[in-house]
């Protein structure tokens, strides 16, 4: 375990004290109305953490507050983190981004993809051309996730019973499998679509490594960082750290839903998009070795070269997702002005989008309503941990990201 702490005053860095405070009252507002549990946010500048609250609960019914050592359930912040894992075998000549994905896992040999129809009257027709390392990095290759239930092959995923993103009984390797025994929505390149992408990322790390997904990561990436808490499931001393996982009842208020199962041990699927613990402490080390292009306390994992190409906007044209995609990201509130790197959104152009950020931030969030940011521009990184799966966009995001662009003082 380590802990998170504030370590210098916010107007020491350029950062305004008053504006932080008006932020937490405003989060500790939703908290008191019954929106969420409890909550924390860090706001960092120069790698120095200038603002670090805890407010409410962590598990309501217990009365146990938030603390910095609280845990929390990352979802898709794992993405990034797979991003990372794969990157660092890009760099050692053991994977290419334009690598054919079945180079490394032959179930994607001969992907297909949808023309028209649904159910048995589906007509599918052989891809142009091969589903590449570079399109999982960037959600271009064509797949999907069952729960979006707008398209004839979203359909097929939940007959597969994928609607977790899991076939049941099954390991990486074969939900993997699943995923390439379907129709890609679209010619791999052509579109941008939130997808389970990442999960197969995940399996090609596994396989050009020979590690298992935890493994490697604890070797490669959360020991070398300093990230403790860090993993896909908790021990016995960290379950009493860990928060209760809310969801929006349809009439008002929050209530206790099952979640991410992280207790009982090692969990036989492995999921590189969504299936990460970590506390605060943890998500800031990952934020600022980002922040620090691939370098923190000495310690490089990555190239500045690498970091850049990461968080620079891969799609085509350098367009944003509203204008390559159809689809919304059902962890971010907006597509306007974003465009993707690998792993990560990009800010391209912030007169676009839903809240203020310099140019370039880059990040990504959680569907428990936890995200981070680092915004080179302005030397902030920042992170908002809570645990409550919304029905619909939830309108915190925008609003903290104007608090902490108000508090730029200088």
């Amino acid at each position: 375990m380590a802990l998170l702490r504030q370590e210098v005053d916010p107007s020491e860095v350029g950062l305004d004290p008053k504006v932080l405070d008006r932020m937490d009252q405003y989060i500790a507002h939703e908290v008191e109305a019954g929106h969420l549990p409890g909550y924390l946010v860090s706001v960092a500048r120069g790698g120095r953490v200038a603002h670090l609250t805890t407010h409410g609960h962590r598990d309501v019914a217990a009365g146990l507050p938030v603390e910095p050592d609280t845990l929390w359930r990352l979802y898709s912040m794992t993405k990034p983190v797979t991003s990372v894992a794969a990157l660092l075998l890009v760099e050692e000549g053991r994977l290419g981004l334009d690598d054919p994905v079945a180079r490394h896992i032959p179930s994607f040999a001969e992907p297909r993809v949808y023309v028209s129809g649904s159910g048995r009257d589906m007509v599918t027709r052989p891809a142009d051309g091969p589903v590449l390392v570079r399109h999982l990095l960037t959600h271009t290759a064509g797949l999907t996730f069952a729960f979006y239930g707008t398209h004839p092959v979203d359909a097929l995923y939940r007959e597969a019973g994928l609607d977790s993103s899991v076939a049941p009984g099954t390991d990486l390797a074969g939900t993997v499998d699943v995923y390439a025994s379907l129709p890609l929505q679209f010619e791999p390149g052509t579109e941008w679509n939130y997808s389970v992408a990442t999960n197969v990322l995940a399996r090609v790390v596994e396989v050009v490594s020979g590690q298992s997904l935890d493994a490697f990561l604890a070797e490669r990436v959360f020991g070398p960082l300093g990230m403790p808490d860090a993993g896909f499931c908790v021990d016995d001393a960290q379950a009493e750290r860990l928060s209760e996982l809310y969801g929006e009842r349809a009439g008002g208020g929050i209530e206790p839903v099952a979640g991410l199962p992280l207790r009982g041990g090692r969990p036989r699927f492995l999921s590189g998009a969504g299936g990460m613990v970590a506390g605060a402490h943890d998500v800031h080390r990952f934020a600022e070795f980002l922040r620090g292009r691939g370098e923190l306390d000495g310690v490089r994992l990555l190239s500045p070269g690498t970091v850049d190409l990461m968080t620079r906007n891969h799609l085509p044209g350098g367009v944003d997702m509203r204008t390559f995609g159809s689809r919304p990201a059902h962890d971010e509130p907006s597509k306007d002005g974003l465009g993707f790197g690998l792993g990560v959104s990009v800010v391209i152009d912030p007169d676009r989008t839903k809240a203020p950020a310099g140019k370039g931030t880059y990040g990504w969030s959680g569907v428990a309503t936890t995200t981070f940011w680092v915004d080179p521009e302005h030397d902030v990184t920042v992170q908002f941990m809570t645990q409550v799966r919304p029905r619909s966009s939830h309108a915190l995001y925008p609003e903290i990201k104007r608090f902490v662009h108000e508090a730029l003082a200088r």
